[in-house]
């Protein structure tokens, strides 16, 4: 193989999304620990089931990051491999792909491997994957490949939508109290990844319309062109189609991408949750 795209299971793709000669693509699962048991996020993962054994869960979760050795192994199967991970500032995998890089090269020191922080997570690091097939379909070698992807991935941006707090509140981020009351009174909260691929709050709204607004509103401050569109839910088709739409009548020209989450980012978008990232 000459080309390989290798991605953690935050982009929310599987291994058949991305199929062309050119260009293998595979993704490496992050493990979910809830209440005592381990949840691989793998392409086989029932997402319907850990959901509801999280939210039945009284205690914090946790997640853990593929190993180096994972990364390693991935990097050995091509001449040109590039590795994106969830941001840097969010989890460890953009560490561990590093190490993982130095171990393939001390053994192949002839192969070519790039490390992409993507800054987000989700549908940002799923349109940078297309882009990346794209471009090595079209011939571009691996430092065009590399510069393109940099520059791609810092005019891409993410919000995100919020109707569930509850590992908020088992990880000691909100109060049970807030939390109840969020809750009961249909409270969204509107956050964005911010160019150091940290979250920031951007607001909160009460009921779904209001939260649609929030997040048309945060496109058109971060100078959406109407060109791609990337949608990742987790068990909320209903508020994609209305954002879709609202979508399609500012920019009909927009070309949108909807995915459902994986592990990793249903299990902190929660279920309800929306991720959207926009180029």
């Amino acid at each position: 193989m000459k080309w390989n795209i290798v991605a953690d299971s935050s982009c929310d793709l599987m291994s058949k999304d991305i199929s062309c000669d050119e260009v293998g693509f595979s993704t490496i699962p992050f493990v979910l620990n809830i209440g005592g048991k381990e949840f691989i996020d793998d392409e086989n993962l029932n997402i319907s089931n850990m959901i509801e054994e999280m939210e039945n869960c009284p205690t914090a979760c946790g997640s853990a990051c593929p190993s180096p050795q994972q990364w390693a192994e991935h990097f050995e199967k091509a001449q040109n491999s590039i590795a994106i991970t969830i941001s840097g500032n969010l989890s460890g995998s953009l560490s561990s792909a590093a190490i993982g890089k130095e171990m393939a090269l001390e053994k192949y020191p002839e192969k070519n491997i790039m490390v992409l922080n993507s800054y987000s997570t989700g549908p940002e690091t799923a349109l940078c994957i297309y882009k990346l097939a794209e471009w090595i379909k079209n011939g571009d070698d691996f430092s065009t490949v590399q510069a393109k992807a940099e520059n791609f991935l810092k005019d891409t941006h993410t919000c995100f939508a919020l109707s569930s707090f509850d590992n908020l509140v088992k990880n000691g981020r909100m109060s049970k109290l807030t939390g109840f009351v969020a809750r009961k009174l249909g409270m969204w909260g509107i956050g964005i990844a911010t160019e150091e691929g940290t979250i920031a709050m951007k607001g909160k709204s009460r009921g779904p319309e209001k939260a649609i607004n929030i997040i048309i509103q945060d496109m058109k401050e971060r100078g959406f062109s109407g060109e791609q569109v990337a949608i990742s839910h987790c068990f909320n088709k209903d508020m994609v189609e209305r954002l879709s739409s609202r979508i399609l009548e500012l920019w009909p020209g927009a070309e949108i991408m909807t995915l459902t989450t994986r592990g990793l980012d249903s299990f902190y978008a929660e279920r309800g949750g929306l991720i959207v990232a926009y180029k």
